[in-house]
């Protein structure tokens, strides 16, 4: 019985440890990259409105991949792009214009009734949806990019592990005065 306990405990204490790290990473990852972190050219974007429901939802954050021109995009491409407001979109291509200078797009977003007012130029693309959604954890990440966020996902978890780290340290004093003091007593 014994045995199984400090299974379970060493199991607990390596799945607390990573998911501390876990929370650092993310925590330390946005605010170096800014609010967005980036991995091999593909950025993680906060899905802030339901637009493009059931494609993915609110809440949601979805991985792009960044481009250089935005250009070669093609109708049924989803694209992040910069709107007239500096706003960040991820919308449907429903149409595609070449001109002799640039790309143009006319773009909607799945759950919207029309297409968007403004056309989106190539030099305004950041990059596609690589298809990959991962619910809910959009607004951790948001929460994250905040100072409260960021001070709380890295104090709780600190806090959390010194806590724990006093706790075996304690265990592993007695453990120890157990393991010296027993062979002492029995050669009197």
């Amino acid at each position: 019985m014994k045995k199984i306990f400090n299974i379970i405990r060493k199991t607990v204490s390596v799945i607390v440890v990573g998911f501390i790290l876990c929370l650092a990473v993310l925590v330390l990852s946005v605010k170096a990259s800014g609010g967005e972190p980036t991995v091999f050219n593909h950025q993680f974007k906060s899905v802030l409105s339901g637009s493009m429901e059931p494609t993915f939802k609110t809440g949601s954050i979805i991985t792009i991949e960044l481009t250089d021109d935005g250009k070669g995009y093609g109708k049924g491409d989803v694209i992040t792009f910069i709107d007239k407001n500096e706003n960040l979109v991820t919308h449907r291509i429903i149409e595609v214009e070449e001109t002799k200078k640039d790309t143009i797009y006319t773009t909607k977003g799945d759950n919207n009734d029309g297409s968007d007012v403004d056309p989106v130029l190539s030099q305004n693309v950041v990059g596609e949806y690589t298809g990959f959604t991962v619910p809910y954890i959009g607004f951790l990440i948001n929460y994250a990019s905040s100072k409260t966020g960021a001070a709380l996902l890295l104090f709780i978890p600190g806090a959390v592990l010194f806590f724990y780290s006093i706790f075996y340290f304690r265990k592993a004093v007695e453990d120890f005065k157990k393991e010296h003091s027993a062979p002492a007593s029995d050669q009197s």
